[in-house]
């Protein structure tokens, strides 16, 4: 197991790093996240093919994730060319020391995320596929389709001029304020739940994958970067103020 996981990190800072001298050089964060979600297919292809001999339940669970990452990855290409840039690296396209920074966390982000299922793909013994798994593989699909069908009702309402300068409280986005973000988080804790139908023991500290996926987007870089730019935005707008205070956060009626 620690052969695959070794190369796996190892492939996943040389593409981040390498990627990086690129986009610094050219000043730009425009392929940022399409290299992100890249690593995510090369390292479950690495993955399998390390082991020369892999199984349904492996197969399956290395398409989801790269199902995900190619969907997610061409969405993010496609709203980043379509804006010009990102606004996350307005402050640091120019700093190449905050701009590294950047993409080794986009390293530990993808390798610590992945984790679960490279840990799954690195066993040589087949388990017959059961309800753990199917619990699993539900959650990741549930959370697929509410992330994917969250960004594009987004993207379609940013791409109306009437919306222009407006906030969205339509769809998914009228029941919680980041249905995005519910759908990543229960699409990870899915994996997590179906590759540990294989685990024992110190396989089990990979939990560390939705849990830092949670902790990342509820507490540090997704939902309260948004909220700050939202109220510093329209915050003397009252009819977002009552959007915010009627809208659960990621849970509806819990958060």
């Amino acid at each position: 197991m620690g052969n695959v996981l070794g190369k796996a990190i190892a492939v996943d800072f040389l593409i981040q790093w390498g990627m990086f001298l690129l986009a610094a050089y050219m000043k730009t964060e425009k392929f940022f996240d399409a290299t992100g979600s890249a690593t995510f297919v090369i390292l479950m292809l690495q993955s399998l093919l390390h082991a020369r001999r892999f199984f349904p339940r492996q197969v399956i669970q290395s398409g989801m994730v790269a199902t995900w990452a190619t969907r997610l990855g061409l969405f993010l290409l496609t709203r980043v060319l379509r804006d010009g840039r990102d606004s996350r690296f307005n402050r640091v396209r120019n700093n190449p020391r905050t701009f590294f920074l950047y993409w080794t966390v986009q390293g530990v982000w993808v390798w610590l995320t992945a984790l679960p299922t490279l840990i799954l793909n690195s066993k040589t013994e087949d388990r017959e596929i059961g309800t753990r798994d199917y619990i699993g593989w539900t959650m990741w699909l549930v959370g697929m389709l509410i992330e994917a069908v969250a960004d594009y009702q987004k993207y379609t309402f940013r791409s109306n001029p009437a919306n222009r300068d407006k906030w969205i409280d339509c769809g998914l986005w009228s029941i919680v304020r980041h249905p995005n973000y519910l759908g990543e988080i229960l699409l990870w804790t899915g994996l997590f739940i179906s590759a540990s139908s294989t685990f024992r023991a110190a396989d089990y500290l990979s939990s560390l994958s939705p849990i830092f996926v949670a902790l990342l987007l509820t507490k540090i870089s997704g939902i309260p970067i948004l909220e700050r730019q939202n109220l510093k935005r329209w915050r003397s707008d009252q009819g977002f103020m009552d959007y915010m205070q009627r809208t659960s956060r990621l849970l509806p009626y819990v958060y």
